[in-house]
């Protein structure tokens, strides 16, 4: 990768996001130290005018492993696309920036949503809950679900199509929580096929 760090006197802006929901987690400088120990190491480290060279989770254990590091049409920032062990803020958020900490924020928020319904004390009475403690029932309703979708779709009803997927994307978040598999683990899978 070959990056312009002249620009910005020795060192290039990264925009760094999580791999896995799309979601911005803070930007930061970094020279060509710090992108040579990046590559190195496979983890993320920065540059601050202030604390010089420093890995990302050094003392939080809040790693940020790579899974690809893309330059801008001018070579003087990169895109760094990794799996945080952790929040990427140091006030202890998934995000620096409290609005758009999740890309695809409603996919995250949902994920999120069941996988605390998931962890829950089993008295919490909730929709959810009660997916999660029937198999049949969970399976039967994303069964019917998609069902419902498919018949969306073969009418041309784009309106219905987007609320039926709406439930199918919920329904399934719920059967494959009940697996513990999150949707987080969903995009890692299809950044592999990506790739």
């Amino acid at each position: 990768m070959t990056l312009d760090f002249d620009k910005g006197g020795g060192r290039v802006t990264v925009v760094t996001r999580d791999a896995r929901t799309g979601a911005v987690l803070m930007v930061a400088h970094a020279d060509r130290e710090a992108f040579a120990r990046t590559e190195a190491t496979g983890e993320m480290h920065y540059t601050s005018r202030t604390r010089g060279l420093w890995r990302k989770g050094e003392t939080s254990g809040n790693v940020q492993k790579v899974v690809r590091l893309t330059p801008d049409c001018d070579s003087d920032a990169v895109l760094a696309d990794v799996v945080p062990a952790g929040p990427a803020c140091h006030d202890g958020t998934t995000s620096c920036f409290r609005e758009a900490g999740e890309a695809s924020g409603a996919f995250a928020r949902l994920d999120a949503v069941v996988r605390a319904r998931s962890e829950s004390s089993e008295a919490e009475k909730s929709y959810t809950r009660k997916l999660l403690a029937d198999r049949n029932l969970r399976l039967k309703k994303l069964g019917e679900e998609t069902a419902e979708l498919v018949t969306a779709c073969a009418d041309g009803d784009r309106e219905r199509a987007t609320e039926e997927a709406a439930d199918v994307v919920y329904h399934l978040t719920v059967a494959l929580r009940a697996l513990g598999v999150g949707l987080g683990d969903v995009a890692a899978a299809l950044d592999r096929r990506a790739r």
